[in-house]
């Protein structure tokens, strides 16, 4: 039995628990060909990783900072107006709002960054003749936990050339920017962010029936695992804008499985529905189901092209029974002419934020979470293989519907 050494490589997932003020948090990272003589981890791991091998797992909590020093710790600055230049990265309109996420290259004059610097700071203050920004880690000020399972280990081959990477840095990429700064609203509504490319009717968009998978078969089944998690026997499901596969796990028996999409071909070859309906909800927000009428609710790859989300979530609210999931999964990828300009304007993360923050304007959600799965090899037998090693981010929110009182 091969054990991790500097002398073997090993795939090794990673998962970071953290909570914020809004919702219990993990990021997943599946990590390959870890290479234990030049790769860098912290002390702590490196040494909690030695001599383990396939199968085995370990959970180390850190403290707040103790992931993040080499000046990634939370660093609050102040900055003139005119230092947020946006022409520097080719966005002249692009104006600072509370919350948001934004290249450090687009500040002027800051000593250490230059402007192909696309690390992301927060703007934590704006007005009329400063900003105030946070150059740091979005994760560094919270305690973590991370559990690391260690998959195949095998020995090195050759030791030609070669990177090295650091492995914290690669799997808190992006971690954090989820969730509000110090608990205030992140400024994700200012202007118009529901404008479309394309606002003609989406039934016109959507008339062509389209039986293609939108995501790879690596992100798919996680997806499936996720909804796994909520989804049992017996349950009365709705699938929302849902189209020929709900990517719900075989194995499970339900009641009843309605599924509410804008292509009708689409809907009537899913052949696990009990219920068809085809409604546009940027048109027609109602849901015609009665109170408390179902047990869960998923929302796959769709949430992105909403113009009304908020009434949405609380409609489904008004549908779910109490304490119902409300599931919502998304990746990277969409129709461009039909997604949402806020959506296209975030980062992948902050799209988590915004999906907490529709959860947390409807008021009628408990028991927030986000999650999120990068690092997957992309399968094989897939068209994009060769050009896109990683399969499809997944990323997913949900909530319990709140008791009685809704």
């Amino acid at each position: 039995m091969n054990h991790i050494n500097i002398n073997n490589v090993a795939d090794i997932f990673f998962q970071l628990g953290w909570t914020s003020e809004l919702a219990r948090h993990t990021d997943a990272y599946a990590a390959r060909g870890v290479n234990f003589w030049r790769d860098l981890f912290p002390h702590r791991l490196r040494t909690s990783l030695e001599n383990k091998q396939a199968g085995d797992q370990l959970s180390i909590d850190f403290a707040p900072e103790e992931l993040f020093r080499n000046g990634q710790s939370r660093s609050v600055q102040t900055f003139k107006r005119a230092q947020f230049d946006p022409v520097l990265i080719g966005k002249p309109d692009l104006r600072p709002l509370f919350g948001r996420f934004y290249p450090k290259g687009l500040l002027r004059d800051v000593a250490g960054v230059f402007s192909a610097n696309r690390q992301p700071f927060r703007c934590v203050d704006v007005n009329d003749r400063s900003l105030q920004g946070d150059l740091g880690h979005p994760l560094s000020e919270r305690p973590v936990s991370l559990k690391v399972s260690v998959g195949s280990v095998g020995p090195k081959f050759e030791e030609r050339g070669g990177g090295m990477r650091d492995w914290i840095e690669t799997i808190c990429d992006g971690v954090g920017m989820q969730a509000p700064w110090m608990g205030r609203p992140t400024d994700f509504f200012e202007g118009n962010p529901f404008a479309r490319q394309d606002e003609s009717a989406d039934q016109e968009f959507y008339a062509k029936p389209r039986l293609v998978q939108h995501l790879d078969d690596a992100a798919l089944g996680v997806i499936q695992d996720l909804y796994g998690r909520f989804i049992k026997d017996g349950m009365n499901v709705l699938d929302l804008m849902g189209s020929w596969d709900s990517h719900l796990p075989s194995s499970v028996r339900l009641s009843h499985l309605a599924g509410l999409g804008l292509n009708a071909y689409e809907l009537e070859k899913n052949e696990r529905l009990t219920d068809r309906r085809v409604q546009d909800l940027n048109q027609d927000l109602g849901l015609d189901f009665p109170e408390n009428h179902f047990d869960a609710v998923v929302c796959t790859a769709s949430v992105e092209y909403l113009i009304d989300p908020i009434s949405v979530f609380s409609e489904v609210a008004r549908v779910l029974r109490p304490g119902g999931p409300f599931v919502v999964t998304f990746s990277n990828r969409w129709f461009e002419p039909k997604a949402v300009a806020i959506w296209k304007e975030l980062h992948e993360f902050e799209r988590m934020g915004l999906v907490l923050e529709y959860f947390r304007r409807s008021g009628k959600f408990q028991k927030l979470q986000t999650y999120s799965l990068r690092g997957l090899g992309r399968p094989v037998q897939d068209k994009y293989y060769m050009q896109l090693p990683y399969a499809d981010p997944v990323y997913a929110v949900w909530g319990e519907k709140i008791g009685l009182n809704v």
